[in-house]
């Protein structure tokens, strides 16, 4: 068994980090699939989006919370990030996927769970192969909150987390060892 020394502890927690965080997407992508959404919401779509978004929001700041507590600030704000940047796409592409269902043509295509997925990251990624495109004008404007919401998770979202890994550091270096 190996001894313990002083690089041990953070190497497990790195290794813990990087399967809670692959776990945690991977669950989020499972249940993407295999949530049943049979009903299309009609105007409960843009509703359902919205009040996602204050989710995704809310969850964030908790993050922010939990990043500044732990005891490893670093490796909190990698996972926290990834949990809060998988919840945005699939938001975004259920909302998507739902719209569709519900009316029909608002897309060039008609979408699929991966389609709309896919739709989801060419926007989030700003790749925009143009294969699939917003037709209707729902489509566009959810489109449009998208490519903010995108542009803000990117920009404010990381300096609010950097901010944060510096309060943990700071608080780890005056609690001491």
């Amino acid at each position: 068994m190996a001894t313990d020394t002083p690089t041990n502890p953070g190497r497990r927690a790195a290794l813990l980090t990087v399967a809670r965080t692959a776990g945690t997407a991977t669950g989020l992508v499972i249940a993407y699939y295999l949530l049943p959404m049979d009903q299309p919401l009609a105007a409960g779509t843009t509703a359902g989006l919205a009040l996602g978004l204050l989710a995704v929001t809310a969850l964030f700041l908790w993050q922010v919370r939990a990043i500044v507590r732990s005891p490893h600030p670093q490796l909190r704000a990698v996972e926290s990030l990834a949990a809060v940047a998988t919840l945005f796409v699939l938001l975004f592409a259920t909302s998507y996927f739902l719209l569709e269902r519900d009316t029909a043509g608002s897309f060039t295509e008609p979408l699929s769970r991966t389609s709309a997925l896919y739709f989801t990251l060419t926007v989030l990624s700003t790749v925009g192969f143009g294969d699939i495109t917003a037709s209707s004008d729902t489509a566009r404007v959810m489109t449009m909150i998208q490519m903010v919401g995108g542009i803000l998770l990117a920009g404010v979202a990381i300096r609010v987390v950097v901010s944060a890994i510096q309060a943990g550091v700071r608080r780890q270096r005056e609690k001491g060892p």
